[in-house]
């Protein structure tokens, strides 16, 4: 027996002694979106009033969040770095609060001990010959987040993904080992509507052969890989990607031959998506997996050539400004790595960035392109970073226009219903008629 196995056997224990080292008032670091350690989290809900002021920090939620239930407000509280369904309502309550981070920043927050780290809880695969465990679907700050906290439990499963890169740690660098059948979280693929379907067809026009692509999540990047097909040699730098990717690797479009940095290979810090795709990224070596402050990093995402980024927006304003995380002075999500990317594609040889919407929210009755933001509202992408704009009703190329020339290209992909009072509120605002 070698010597990291050695240590394995040693480490190893049931979730409970695992969780009994987290004291009271302790900072608690938890995996990522569908790489979330459920049975380590259910321990410590089941465990709940052993703990009192215990702060849980995460970005997505895709589990139960139990901790956010009113009933646990004495023994935990939620720092959400990207609110989600399972952990708006406390948000909104002031039961948990939200941290402001660019995706790309958040290693940085636990490097520089800004948000010191006392313990993490991830999931991980099984060690590999040499010892090394993969943090497998959720590399992202997990990663970081370990290498900087006082106390790493790992629950190690069979059914995590083993992925490629710097996605690694090591046996030794573990303090407590769970062992568990558990799977990663799946988020089953979108559906996808006919305005999906169009504001894909509009997205895919802006995107060429050979282009990089970083995609966001959801139905209009699910509905505009559907229009791809007929591309060469794409290639993919982004913070995640899900199914509709597989399908266009399988089918030759994404080659990524044309990408002058990491060539040859798909670059990614989290994953999310069926068993589908947890098969595809699993030891494969076309793909290759870094922490969110390398991949996100707009310098690096920069040195990508022809970089296109696809995220979406919540409302925009008519001079571009895009809120994208806040309704009003509700948290809706988070910053992510909209900014990131944005930025990043616009320093890139040939880069262009595209938010894509749908016109209309509320079943229609409100217009997502409006003449200024709600009271409240976050903005996310400033008017100065924006390039192109998608609805169903086309695109808006925005880079290099005065205000009443964005007004208008806006006003154009707004919803017909609401052009008319889109232009008298800008008359009003600007003394420009459309």
């Amino acid at each position: 027996m070698t010597h990291w196995q050695d240590l394995y056997n040693d480490k190893r224990c049931c979730a409970e002694e695992a969780i009994n080292c987290i004291k009271n008032g302790n900072r608690v670091v938890v995996g990522h979106a569908c790489g979330s350690p459920e049975k380590l989290l259910k321990t410590l809900v089941k465990n709940a009033d052993t703990y009192k002021n215990v702060e849980i920090v995460h970005m997505v939620s895709m589990g139960a969040s139990e901790y956010c239930l009113p009933e646990m407000a004495d023994h935990f509280i939620h720092n959400s770095l990207f609110a989600g369904p399972t952990t708006r309502k406390a948000i909104h309550e002031g039961q948990a609060f939200f941290t402001v981070s660019h995706f790309s920043r958040i290693p940085s927050l636990f490097k520089e001990r800004v948000l010191p780290v006392d313990v993490t809880l991830c999931m991980v695969s099984p060690p590999d010959e040499h010892g090394f465990c993969s943090f497998g679907i959720s590399v992202d700050y997990t990663k970081p987040a370990a290498e900087n906290s006082q106390t790493v439990i790992a629950e190690v499963t069979p059914h995590m993904p083993r992925t490629l890169g710097d996605s690694f740690i090591h046996v030794s660098a573990i303090d407590f080992i769970v062992e568990s059948e558990s799977r990663p979280i799946l988020l089953p693929p979108p559906k996808i509507t006919a305005i999906d379907e169009k504001i894909g067809s509009y997205c895919a026009e802006i995107i060429k052969d050979g282009d990089c692509l970083q995609l966001g999540i959801g139905a209009v990047p699910d509905a505009m890989l559907g229009f791809l097909k007929d591309k060469k040699d794409l290639g993919i730098h982004t913070e995640m990607f899900s199914d509709g990717v597989v399908d266009l690797v399988e089918a030759g479009v994404i080659t990524c031959a044309k990408k002058n940095l990491h060539p040859n290979k798909m670059v990614a810090t989290f994953f999310m998506g069926t068993e589908k795709l947890y098969r595809f990224v699993h030891n494969n070596p076309m793909v290759q997996m870094f922490p969110v402050d390398y991949t996100n990093n707009p310098a690096v995402i920069a040195r990508n050539d022809n970089m296109v980024s696809i995220n979406s927006a919540l409302q925009i304003d008519l001079t571009g400004q895009a809120a994208s995380e806040s309704i009003g002075h509700k948290q809706f999500s988070g910053t992510g790595g909209q900014a990131d990317f944005v930025r990043g594609a616009a320093w890139s040889k040939g880069g262009r960035s595209i938010l894509a919407f749908h016109s209309t929210a509320s079943d229609g009755k409100l217009s997502r392109i409006v003449a200024t933001l709600d009271e409240g509202a976050v903005v996310t992408t400033t008017r100065s970073d924006i390039h192109f704009v998608v609805t169903e009703f086309g695109s808006a190329d925005l880079r290099g226009r005065s205000v009443p020339e964005r007004a208008k290209s806006l006003i154009n992909c707004a919803h017909p219903a609401f052009r008319d009072e889109l232009k008298a509120k800008f008359k009003r605002l600007y003394n420009v008629t459309l």
